[in-house]
């Protein structure tokens, strides 16, 4: 037996090559997982990479007994060692345990590891971990699996365009609660989960239901997860309320996305032990802007003012803009457990009548929001424009202000068209800012950055949280004022990070993809249009089309076609600029209080600010891209959530409108149907194919449109049409619709 260190009693470094079997000579003397891997274990085992190795060679699977005498183990707590390693690999996917109780390697046996994906019919993908092509799983794979479970998959079909799989282990269970209807039948009680891509119901054992009555909202934690032959077992933990509760449709949102929403005691501790203001130490080594008139210019119901800005004219021309942002990083430190959360987090969830905040109150409506008449701490962009509106000089720092005015975009926008009167001092601070707006808009044209025109609608509550009505949110001058320089700013912290080479998050938008330019282009072509720019086209030429068809009838349905060409922006550290906006350099500097991304930023900021190092920054560029990618997932996350509350709130408003009849617009064409947007009441619901009456009719994906085979009848995109509400399913989110005859 090796000897043991007396003081430490363990295996001497100088003994790790102990005698082993004739298979395999000894641990290699620099293994990199050895070091990493060895303090867990009393006594020094193989390497996962080493155990990897082994078997390559080996070229055949092996059973424990062979692995423990192989790597010359002898003793029981080198055995526990061995089996703890190989049950981690089993779990992390790098193994296979076969049913002759054999490990094998996973790619050695054709299986592959990835993500489910789920769909509301009830089959799903495996979306794999290394990338490639994604993977089908029949409805009766997906039995034994809830949506994002980690599993191995062993591919069985490449026939047709993707291939086929069937679940050989499930790696990773990543569903714990779910929410959804408590429903008994025959005797029998389970949940109908809400959660549009959770098809499976969860059998609730006698004695499980606690409090619940059939038909009540709830809360069911898995306490037996789902398999091939058995249905998933819970136990009711929480009862949220009926369909008529307040605030139902936020409830079940946040649990079908899994969204954090209590923040942890330590996070609550950590924001309590804050300053209620700011202190006279915090002043130290900061720019003293509070005699500048700075103010905030925000929406009616807003709360965190992370935004300030100030404008004045320069005597050789042109304007000295400042925009000052809360500056969240001085209170938020790396690693801390208030950091921690705010990353877990991504971002702040925004629901028609109600926010899910990335930081607790404190922080976020208070000690970082920019309030009237009382100092903060702020990180500030100062920028000198020339007359033309484009950045000679800036200077980025920390700094302290006092705003002088809390604004509206209303108040604002009726002060600049002479409907309302304001001190001189902030008529000319207003003044000032809308000169600089009208030359940064020209700049955006002189870019090329594409703008669509879309309506963003604001859901009107009435008694009871319950709609009263959907109205379209009016833009006026003052947001666009506020828009452009907030990106103006971010802009110019953008280019000064990429100067600085320190990794961040860039906000990125990429070129289209080639088969939707294709398609685009195809599209067009039957309008005698025509996209310039090749296989790379420039912002600009989208912009141009667009100022084109301006004015044409059918101008709505070719923009709607062009905005669904773009991808999807997202987070990365490789800057690849933002094509929409024609900027060959973008971040997010302006909303630290509710993205994460902006944190980062922040504190890259604060690294050049102090001169350190672009080496010496707290983050690798690896783990920057992966918070990237979080952040990505978060944001897409919280989109989908907050378009489920919205679509429950729709349901519900328009319940006890069936029989009744509307005009509307084709919203959306597919091989099942149309989606028709309601004129003036902005909710949409679909028109089953088999609902379009006296012919059969043909999905024309290109020209996206139904054309009916045996006559001249079309539904397009954008085509105006009546309908009449046939029936609303609100645990679907469904609205049916039927042609008003």
């Amino acid at each position: 037996m090796p000897k043991k260190s007396k003081k430490t009693n363990k295996i001497k470094k100088t003994d790790r090559s102990a005698t082993r079997s004739k298979e395999i000579k000894k641990f290699p003397k620099k293994d990199p997982y050895y070091a990493r891997e060895v303090q867990t274990y009393e006594y020094p085992v193989p390497s996962r990479e080493f155990i990897l190795s082994y078997l390559r060679e080996r070229k055949k699977p092996a059973n424990f007994d062979h692995l423990f005498s192989a790597f010359g183990l002898k003793v029981e707590p080198e055995r526990d060692g061995l089996q703890r390693r190989l049950k981690a690999m089993l779990r992390d996917g790098q193994l296979i345990l076969n049913r002759g109780d054999l490990y094998g390697l996973v790619d050695r046996m054709s299986l592959v590891a990835g993500f489910v994906q789920a769909h509301r019919d009830g089959f799903g993908w495996l979306i794999p971990e290394a990338g490639g092509q994604d993977i089908f799983l029949h409805a009766r794979q997906m039995r034994q699996v809830f949506n994002n479970d980690r599993v191995l998959v062993r591919v069985i079909s490449k026939s047709g365009r993707k291939p086929e799989g069937v679940i050989v282990e499930v790696l990773e269970r990543n569903t714990e609660q779910l929410a959804g209807r408590f429903l008994v039948e025959n005797g029998v009680a389970f949940v109908d989960p809400d959660s549009k891509v959770i098809t499976q119901e969860i059998i609730i054992s006698k004695g499980a239901e606690g409090a619940a009555k059939p038909g009540q909202f709830v809360v069911v934690k898995i306490i037996s997860q789902p398999t091939t032959r058995r249905q998933a077992m819970g136990e009711v933990v929480e009862i949220l309320g009926d369909q008529l509760t307040p605030g139902m449709e936020v409830e079940l949102a946040i649990r079908a996305h899994n969204l954090p929403y209590q923040f942890p005691s330590t996070v609550m501790s950590e924001a309590k032990q804050l300053p209620a203001t700011v202190v006279a130490e915090d002043l130290k080594n900061r720019h003293d802007l509070r005699d500048l008139f700075f103010v905030t210019i925000d929406g009616e119901d807003a709360k965190d003012f992370d935004d300030a800005v100030y404008c004045e004219p320069l005597k050789q021309g042109g304007w000295k803009v400042y925009i000052a942002i809360a500056d969240v990083a001085h209170y938020v430190k790396p690693d801390s457990a208030l950091d921690i959360e705010a990353k877990l987090r991504g971002n702040s969830v925004y629901f028609p009548a109600r926010v899910i905040p990335m930081l607790p109150e404190k922080l976020s409506n208070e000690l970082c929001s920019l309030r009237p008449n009382v100092d903060r701490l702020t990180m500030v962009c100062e920028m000198e424009l020339n007359a033309d509106g484009i950045v000679q000089t800036y200077r980025i720092d920390d700094a302290v202000i006092h705003s002088k005015a809390r604004l509206t975009y209303t108040k604002v926008a009726a002060i600049l068209d002479g409907k309302e009167k304001g001190d001189a001092k902030l008529n000319g601070h207003l003044k000032n800012l809308h000169q600089v707006f009208n030359q940064l808009l020209h700049q955006r044209k002189q870019r090329g950055a594409i703008e669509f025109e879309t309506t963003e609608t604001q859901i009107l509550f009435g008694s009871g949280g319950k709609i009263d009505r959907i109205v379209a949110r009016k833009r006026n001058v003052a947001h666009q004022i506020i828009e452009e320089l907030m990106l103006l700013a971010n802009e110019t912290t953008s280019k000064h990070l990429e100067k600085a080479e320190i990794p961040v998050l860039y906000r990125v938008h990429d070129l289209p993809q080639p088969d939707k330019l294709l398609g685009l282009r195809d599209f067009l072509k039957a309008f005698g249009l025509r996209l310039a720019g090749g296989d790379n086209p420039a912002p600009k030429e989208y912009a141009k089309l667009l100022e084109r068809v301006a004015k044409r009838p059918d101008a709505h349905l070719i923009q709607t076609v062009m905005l669904r060409s773009l991808r999807q922006a997202i987070y990365s550290t490789d800057n690849r600029g933002h094509f929409g906006l024609s900027y060959e350099s973008y971040c997010h500097f302006t909303s630290p209080i509710r993205r994460y991304p902006d944190l980062l930023i922040h504190r890259a900021l604060k690294h050049t600010i102090q001169k350190k190092k672009a080496s010496k920054f707290t983050l690798a560029a690896e783990k920057v891209e992966l918070v990237g990618e979080h952040c990505s997932m978060t944001e897409r996350r919280a989109d989908r959530a907050s378009r489920d509350a919205t679509d429950w709130l729709k349901c519900d408003y328009m319940q006890d409108k069936v029989g009744q009849s509307f005009d509307g617009f084709i919203a959306d064409v597919t091989g099942f149907g149309l989606f028709v947007e309601l004129k003036d009441i902005y909710v949409q619901g679909l028109v089953h194919v088999t609902a379009l009456k006296n012919d059969y009719y043909q999905f024309d994906s290109m020209h996206h449109l139904l054309r009916g085979r045996s006559g001249n009848t079309t539904y397009r995109l954008g085509d105006p049409i009546r309908v009449q509400v046939a029936r609303v399913n609100l645990d679907d989110r469904q609205i049916d619709f039927v042609l008003d005859n």
